[in-house]
């Protein structure tokens, strides 16, 4: 691995691009990559994915950004994104599949588990066909994850019953695939859109005024200072295969 790029020659894939952590996860790593590598961008908003490969674009990096307007939804859309990497060169020494996509807690129940258990198992073994291992390649699989995976939240049924599925079952791929390094980070209370939504929305008042006090007291973070932390983790590579890290737990 590379001290310069952080990762070396890298396919890294990020689901919920357009917005958010996966924006910023996406201008934090695209430094770190080396000449050669290939970032795929993929969410349902082209404009903004457009717009975000224009800001990545502007560095002469050598590395190749792709947008995938895609509903991860269906199966359709994951195939989209399986499709954009199958003519990357496979001289690779990284893959990094972050799942990131995810869908608000109101949202109705089929749609939602579609989304957030679905298409991330999908989408994770259409990528792992279509980068197979070999001597010398790195895989690296990261579910964008939440306390909510272990802790219940009142009113949150759906948010907290798919974060917790998604977990497992990234906990079973660690298991079951032992060369893979797999990691459930959940990136905390981030000042985001979903945030403003869970504090002026919830149906648990306790929870609502919860997430009220920690905005006005300024103990929401940036998604910036998430990733910093989890882009240590990554380059340092000493965490369990499988395991759920917290920002606050680093």
């Amino acid at each position: 691995m590379s001290a310069v790029s952080g990762f070396g020659k890298t396919l890294a894939i990020i689901t919920g691009a357009s917005k958010g952590f996966g924006r910023a996860l996406a201008l934090s790593i695209a430094p770190r990559l080396a000449a050669g590598s290939a970032l795929i961008l993929a969410a349902r908003s082209d404009d903004k994915l457009q717009e975000l490969k224009a800001e990545l674009s502007r560095s002469e990096s050598g590395l190749t950004v792709r947008c995938v307007a895609a509903d991860l939804r269906c199966q359709a859309g994951v195939d989209r994104v399986i499709t954009e990497i199958r003519d990357i060169d496979p001289d690779i020494d990284h893959l990094l599949l972050f799942n990131n996509a995810d869908l608000c807690f109101i949202s109705v129940v089929n749609l939602y588990l579609s989304l957030n258990v679905s298409s991330a198992l999908c989408l994770t073994a259409g990528v792992l066909r279509t980068v197979p291992r070999r001597a010398s390649l790195r895989r690296v699989i990261v579910n964008v994850s939440s306390l909510c995976a272990l802790q219940p939240f009142p009113s949150w049924v759906l948010y907290c019953s798919g974060k917790a599925a998604r977990d497992m079952m990234f906990r079973v791929l660690a298991e079951e695939e032992p060369d893979l390094r797999v990691l459930n980070y959940a990136p905390g209370p981030l000042d985001t859109d979903m945030q403003l939504q869970a504090r002026s929305s919830s149906a648990d008042d306790a929870l609502r005024n919860s997430f009220s006090v920690m905005h006005t007291q300024g103990q929401l973070l940036t998604c910036d200072q998430s990733i910093s932390k989890l882009m240590k983790v990554l380059v340092e590579d000493k965490y369990p295969s499988g395991a759920h890290l917290d920002f606050y737990d680093l």
